[in-house]
């Protein structure tokens, strides 16, 4: 069975991230095609890329980046939630991308994000980087606006469309995940 983290890809204090991966990982359990782990990127304190080597190297010499690397190394495929910060990816979800490279080569990534725009744009940077990871992004993507799907902008209450939506991105990522699964035993 396929093993899914779901990595909550914000750090800043009272972060809506919060809710919002709780929301992906409740609704992941009434599936039996995989199992799903919460992965909070602010339970690694990752500092600003400190490695000597690149990362393509896999020479990792920090115990903070040899954790991340076990986590990340331990899933198949991936679901990030992300909020959009400034038209781009999070600071802290690029840098602890970036600590990393064969750990998430051949592996499948879903995208739920939220921001004024839904954070279309932050996924986008997203794919990009993806591809260059030779992981596979997959089509279905749950953008969640701050107008619609949050209250006063803060108190997270998805419109009920956005569980269907969740729902397909999951089965995606799940069956490509599958798909991949010999590349990832070579």
């Amino acid at each position: 069975m396929p093993k899914i983290g779901i990595i909550l890809g914000s750090t800043r204090p009272g972060r809506s991230g919060e809710a919002v991966a709780r929301w992906v990982y409740e609704n992941t359990a009434q599936r039996s095609d995989a199992e799903f782990e919460l992965v909070d990127l602010a339970d690694y304190e990752l500092p600003l890329l400190d490695e000597a080597h690149p990362p393509a190297m896999g020479q990792y010499t920090q115990p903070h980046t040899r954790a991340w690397a076990q986590k990340i190394a331990s899933f198949d495929g991936f679901v990030i939630v992300t909020p959009e910060y400034n038209r781009s990816v999070p600071g802290a979800l690029k840098n602890a991308i970036d600590f990393l490279h064969a750990e998430w080569i051949n592996k499948v990534v879903g995208f739920v994000s939220y921001g004024s725009a839904g954070g279309t744009r932050a996924v986008e940077h997203l794919r990009l980087i993806a591809g260059e990871l030779q992981m596979a992004d997959v089509r279905s993507q749950v953008a969640l606006s701050l107008f619609n799907d949050f209250e006063n902008f803060t108190d997270f209450k998805p419109l009920a469309i956005q569980r269907d939506t969740l729902a397909t991105t999951l089965d995606q990522v799940i069956a490509w995940t599958n798909a991949l699964a010999p590349l990832r035993s070579r």
